[in-house]
């Protein structure tokens, strides 16, 4: 089953690039084309694409307000938004993601980096780009650690293994590998763990991660529970 993309962005040279990419592949379609953040909402409750492809700076509607009206916590039936833009700023990655894109492209990242960000959104997983992912979670926890909830019940030990994994940007196909267990196993850890974290996804894990200080800038950690 093709996995149906929408492509929001105001230059029409990006999302002709974006469509060839993705159409290149036998299992992504591009079902429609937003020029400003409006457009995009519109198209985007009226199709429901499995993956919206968004950038930050749009006419009327920028790419943070886009994810909060498809995404944000306040939205019954979420759609899946990846952030791609030119623009590594921390403060837009952070608001992209904390307004609940699953996402976070560089438009330099490369096709291959596009296409296994489309599939890991459709199938509920995210990707950010590696460039991105730990200087943005690092820099931005030491001021967030206060905020950092406790979990609603404990974690054992190799949740807490699942979760530093997840904060050092590994898929799940990896972390099965690094832990030698199944990839039904860590997919059940890594559900089991969002709803003692109360997370919407694996990007808000990570970042959970960050804000206790279950992982450090080395990948390593200290056991936390709930409490």
């Amino acid at each position: 089953m093709s996995i149906r993309v929408l492509i929001a962005d105001d230059q029409a040279i990006i999302r002709s690039g974006l469509r060839l990419i993705l159409e290149d592949q036998p299992d992504i379609t591009v079902v429609a084309e937003a020029a400003d953040g409006v457009e995009a909402i519109e198209a985007a409750r009226r199709l429901r694409p499995d993956v919206c492809l968004v950038d930050i700076r749009m006419p009327r509607l920028d790419g943070i307000e886009v994810t909060r009206a498809l995404a944000g916590a306040a939205v019954a039936d979420p759609l899946r938004v990846v952030i791609v833009t030119t623009f590594d700023l921390d403060e837009y990655v952070y608001g992209a993601l904390r307004s609940g894109a699953v996402g976070f492209l560089l438009k330099d990242a490369g096709p291959a980096l596009l296409v296994e960000a489309v599939r890991a959104a459709s199938s509920g997983d995210a990707l950010i780009s590696p460039s991105v992912t730990v200087r943005l979670l690092r820099d931005f926890a030491p001021a967030r650690a206060s905020r950092a909830a406790r979990p609603a019940k404990p974690l054992s030990a190799r949740e807490t293994e699942v979760i530093r994994a997840v904060a050092r940007g590994r898929t799940n196909q990896e972390i099965a590998a690094e832990l030698f267990i199944s990839l039904s196993t860590v997919k059940s850890h890594v559900a089991s763990v969002q709803t003692k974290l109360g997370a919407r996804n694996r990007v808000e894990i990570a970042s959970w991660a960050w804000e206790s200080r279950t992982v450090d800038s080395a990948g390593h950690g200290h056991q936390v529970s709930g409490g």
